[in-house]
């Protein structure tokens, strides 16, 4: 089985022990299954009420910022949603995460002030890394995770020269190019991703599918 399912927005999902979404948007079958719904920011291709509605169920709960909250509390009730920042580690369950920072350097889109963040996931003995929507910011630089998921689409987020910077700094067996070819950037941008990654495996998204 594989260990994760991705469309190219910036829609994760997690196949293991907990079924686990991050960001879920554009979901296609409505299979109710999330153990977890994790989501970086409040924009609306990111917390989609209407994707969330498609996954949830009477036990998920959501992981997300305070700019998200009061959502968040009509979809599952206030004992099942968890308000985390920037830089911090979290235990929910048996499910330990923790966060990075996201945020933009030269653009107004996602400023620092907000508190948005990225995750790293642990499951199953392995680390997921979402970078969320951010740059190539000096926080990200270094970090270790099993798979990462970086934005390359530019516009809203780092481009995939930035992308592939970024992924050329950190420690991770598995790079996969989200965030392209559909609300930012080109289709061709995973492609012109892969080629400057060095010593890592990519995996484009768009050879996946479009929407999940």
């Amino acid at each position: 089985m594989n260990k994760f399912d991705v469309n190219c927005n910036n829609s994760i999902k997690l196949l293991g022990s907990k079924v686990i979404y991050i960001d879920p948007y554009e979901v296609v079958d409505a299979l109710h299954d999330a153990d977890y719904v994790f989501c970086t920011h409040s924009h609306y291709d990111h917390f989609s009420i209407e994707d969330i509605k498609k996954v949830m169920n009477s036990v998920t709960k959501i992981i997300t910022v305070e700019s998200s909250k009061e959502d968040a509390i009509s979809l599952v009730g206030e004992k099942n949603v968890f308000i985390v920042k920037p830089n911090e580690s979290y235990k929910i369950d048996e499910l330990e995460f923790s966060t990075t920072y996201a945020y933009n350097v030269d653009k107004h889109f996602h400023p620092k002030s907000n508190g948005w963040v990225g995750f790293i996931i642990k499951l199953d003995g392995e680390k997921y890394f979402i970078a969320g929507d951010t740059d190539n910011i000096e926080e990200l630089q270094g970090i270790s995770a099993d798979y990462a998921f970086l934005p390359v689409g530019g516009t809203f987020t780092m481009n995939y020269e930035e992308a592939a910077d970024l992924a050329n700094n950190i420690d991770a067996k598995i790079v996969v190019p989200t965030h392209y070819g559909s609300v930012a950037g080109s289709k061709t941008d995973g492609q012109s991703f892969k080629n400057l990654v060095k010593d890592k495996e990519v995996i484009d998204v768009l050879y996946i599918h479009d929407k999940m």
